[in-house]
This record gives structure tokens, sequence and C-alpha cells, in this order.
């Protein structure tokens, strides 16, 4: 089985929006194996800012994003399967990479296609970033 460069990708997009002084977003699917505060999740996802200013000891690793957070003054632990990940993102300008979620012993590899324009539009529970209508930058991955 070959491993899912999706982690990578998510280190890289991180780095390079730190690099840029851009805020890194991620958005992602809320299931059964996500850790979340309650009432965050959307229409079963959620969005979630990952800087370090808003973060504490935050890990990107292989198979699982996890870090503290603040939610209504409280410290939550957050932790994400990667899988799971939709997308990450500069909030300031939309940029980024957008993926599909892999199904349960899913085999990325086995994929014809190895990636797809999307729609352009930053996920539902942000704001355009993008100041609206001017398409966007993020591509699905599998």
């Amino acid at each position: 089985m070959t491993e899912s460069t999706k982690p990578y990708l998510i280190r890289a997009i991180y780095e390079w929006c730190v690099d840029q002084g851009f805020t890194p977003y991620i958005a992602a699917v809320v299931d059964q194996d996500t850790r979340v505060p309650p009432g965050y999740a959307r229409d079963g996802q959620i969005v979630l800012n990952v800087s370090a200013e808003a973060t504490n000891g935050l890990q990107l690793g292989n198979d699982l994003v996890s870090f503290q957070a603040r939610f209504a003054g409280q410290v939550q632990s957050i932790s994400i399967p990667t899988p799971n990940i939709l997308a990450i993102y500069a909030r300031e300008n939309g940029h980024g990479m957008a993926f599909e979620v892999e199904a349960p012993g899913h085999d990325a590899a086995l994929d014809a296609e190895a990636e797809a324009p999307v729609s352009g539009e930053p996920p539902k529970h942000e704001p355009d970033p993008t100041g609206g209508g001017k398409g966007g930058h993020l591509r699905i991955v599998k």
C-alpha cells in the first residue's frame, strides 16, 4: 500500500501560509473519530484556525492533526484524522488545497486521477476570503 501524500501536502500548505504571513485554516469532516467541541460543527463539517496564535501543541502528523485551542474561553483538545481533512487554505486570500475525504480502507494510489479542479469556493462556513466571485485556487487531490 502506498502512503498518502495528503499529510505532506497539508504540512507544505501550512508552512507556505506561515511563511507568507497568512492565517492557515483547515476544513474537516466531523465523524465518530473526530474530537471537536460540541456545537461548533455545521452540517457534519468544521472550519478551524490552525495558526500558532490560535493553537497550542499543533501536531500535523501523518495520521492525525491535533492541538489545543480555546472555545468560549475553555481549553479544548482537538483531534482530526488526516483522512477527514477537506482543505487547508489561507484565510486572507483563499489560496490552498482541497482534498477528497477517503473512505476507510481506500487506497488513493489506485485512483486514475491525481487531481481535478474544484468549484473554487472556500468551505461554506467561512466568508469568501477572496472578496467574492473571483473563483478559487483550491484543487482536489486524491
